[in-house]
């Protein structure tokens, strides 16, 4: 099986592939930054040396990179599973962030979804299955302070998961969407937070995993995650 994960090379991405390569599947990874790709790739292949893991440098804000992307990953095989992984958090108020703030959010966070899946889905309808996973947030479920662009963002990327699991139900192509609360990643190093106070990665990448380990006829539409003693 072929696991394609976008923003790959660290926190829930990387997570992610560790538990399909753990499982012995083969993977096509990406991240717009390549010395981190590359040791991620590394690692993941020192840890599972049967696992074929494909990695390609891409910057999925930018509408190229998403087809060139999506292109090589077919060149490879029909994915089975792709996951939708690659953004990043950027905290603000609307009416204080800078000039450019949303596009740039936007395009990390929606397009690179947006554009990834309708140059890798085609392939997935012609073999009549396949599995969608969209990680979106709880930002995309309830507005909350600095929250900002990204929050809007998020929000966009869940009406992208909710149009395409209703366009595609018919095609044998599950669509599931993903809402993590806070999760221990790089971008929570610095804040001060005990890693006990929230989520795990691997816990994200728990539940992806089992969700695609249902019958054909079977899909989890939505999975929501916050840590135990709730959101911050």
């Amino acid at each position: 099986m072929l696991v394609v994960i976008t923003g790959a090379s660290q926190g829930i991405g990387y997570a992610v592939a560790e538990v399909f390569a753990a499982a012995g599947h083969g993977l096509c990874i990406c991240s717009k930054t390549a010395s981190r790709l590359k040791e991620a790739t590394e690692t993941l292949q020192k840890k599972y040396p049967t696992v074929t893991i494909h990695s390609k440098q891409a910057d999925l804000s930018k509408q190229v990179d998403c087809l060139e992307f999506g292109n090589w990953c077919l060149s490879l095989g029909t994915p089975h599973i792709l996951i939708n992984n690659a953004g990043y958090f950027l905290p603000g108020n609307l009416m204080q962030e800078e000039q450019g703030v949303l596009e740039s959010q936007i395009a990390a966070n929606l397009y690179s979804a947006y554009y990834t899946t309708r140059a890798i889905v085609p392939a997935m309808i012609k073999v009549g299955k396949g599995h969608i996973f969209n990680i979106c947030s709880i930002a995309a479920l309830k507005a909350y302070p600095q929250g900002g662009s990204y929050s809007i963002s998020k929000f966009a990327l869940d009406g992208f998961s909710k149009n395409l699991r209703e366009e595609l139900k018919n095609t044998g192509i599950k669509v599931t969407g993903v809402y993590p609360g806070a999760t221990y990643t790089n971008s929570w190093a610095e804040s001060g937070v005990t890693p006990t106070r929230i989520m795990e990665a691997q816990d994200i990448a728990t539940m992806i995993y089992s969700a695609t380990q249902l019958s054909p006829q079977a899909v989890v539409e939505d999975i929501v995650m916050r840590p135990l003693l709730g959101d911050l």
